[in-house]
């Protein structure tokens, strides 16, 4: 099933699950997605992306 996402969306349900698992500072995953350290550090913590 697509994902109908808004127009300024930033990070998908992809990228919300990465950032979940990996391992990788903060810093590098902010810089490899383009989002803000406070968008990471705030779907690392969030327990409903990874079942």
């Amino acid at each position: 099933m697509a994902q109908i996402l808004h127009k300024r969306v930033t990070t998908t349900h992809a990228i919300r699950t990465e950032i979940q698992r990996s391992t990788e500072s903060v810093t590098a995953l902010s810089r490899r997605y383009c989002i803000h350290p406070k968008t990471v550090r705030k779907w690392r913590h969030w327990a409903a992306v990874v079942p």
